[in-house]
């Protein structure tokens, strides 16, 4: 099943990168047909797979997607939740669920992105010694462990 066309994948690409432009946190896109536990802990899982967990000040966003279950998640690592409110992402899902009940998905994925980005510049600047530690391509799952 292919879930997105290549110019929508360089589309999605592109607002990640041009997201991080301003911060020093790292955002990553994980995209799977179905989720077969808890969106959260799936996304979780995720975040770990991608080693998200590792980067330098802990500030890294995963947005994860269950395309055909039609579920997602927004999750931030520990330097981002322990300076922020428990509430934080939900701007960001609402934004994207807008679009997402008009079958926009791929509009909501970088409407998402974007909002994230500016979140992020607000508690990590991006710094001039500034390096990118995480790839900014689209990690596709196939729904198993």
């Amino acid at each position: 099943m292919e879930i997105f066309t290549e110019e929508e994948q360089e589309r999605i690409v592109q607002a990640i990168n041009m997201a991080e432009n301003n911060t020093s946190g790292e955002i990553r896109l994980a995209v799977e047909a179905h989720c077969k536990i808890d969106v959260l802990d799936r996304a979780a899982q995720y975040f770990r797979r991608l080693g998200m967990d590792k980067t330098a000040l802990h500030n890294g966003v995963l947005l994860y997607i269950a395309v055909e279950d039609h579920q997602f998640a927004v999750i931030g690592d520990s330097g981002i939740n322990s300076r922020v409110p428990a509430d934080f992402w939900e701007e960001t899902k609402d934004l994207m669920l807008q679009h997402f009940k008009q079958n926009n998905l791929v509009q909501g994925l970088i409407e998402g992105i974007t909002h994230a980005g500016e979140q992020l510049q607000h508690f990590f600047p991006r710094q001039d010694d500034d390096i990118n530690e995480l790839p900014n391509d689209i990690a596709f799952g196939d729904g198993k462990e």
